[in-house]
């Protein structure tokens, strides 16, 4: 059976299972597992609002670094690096989004071997679009949080972060 992030185990099903795993933290695992659930579902609801724009959450991180970078543009290994992707994830990602003629290259200023990726106009008139309301849905999805809560809620993420990078995976 395939595990359903919708029909994540209840606490005391949980429980049960502490008796055959000793060492298991019964609340971590609940807490983790709704994170999980929350996460999948927050992504669920933004990768339907980018589709209806024909991007992805990827294209987005993209389209964002080069908005941010708009005067000078990327070479593609820098895209790569701050968007925390491969170089093959992002050849096929820039080729994607210069097809849809979201971006183009250009020669770098200062290197003939490298190019820089810049975003054309119709990319920019796509994310002045896109943007607002995709701001909107963020707001709408932390809606049922008071200031505070999400304040504390960064600060407890960031706290999860710190615990996975004390990880070693083998």
């Amino acid at each position: 059976m395939e595990f359903d992030l919708r029909d994540i185990p209840t606490r005391q099903t949980l429980k049960e299972y502490s008796v055959f795993y000793p060492g298991l933290d019964v609340t971590a695992v609940e807490t983790y597992l709704l994170f999980l659930r929350a996460a999948s579902e927050v992504f669920t609801v933004s990768d339907n609002h980018l589709s209806q724009f024909g991007l992805s959450r990827g294209k987005v991180t993209l389209l964002m670094l080069l908005i941010r970078n708009a005067e000078t543009g990327l070479p593609p290994s820098e895209l790569a690096a701050r968007a925390g992707v491969t170089r093959g994830t992002i050849t096929g990602l820039l080729d994607g989004l210069e097809r849809d003629g979201l971006v183009e290259r250009h020669d770098h200023p200062s290197d003939r071997r490298m190019y820089t990726i810049h975003l054309t106009e119709s990319g920019l008139v796509l994310m002045q679009k896109l943007l607002p309301m995709q701001f909107m849905l963020i707001s709408q999805m932390m809606s049922e949080l008071a200031p505070e809560e999400r304040t504390q809620l960064v600060g407890l993420l960031a706290k999860i972060r710190k615990g996975v990078e004390t990880i070693d995976v083998i």
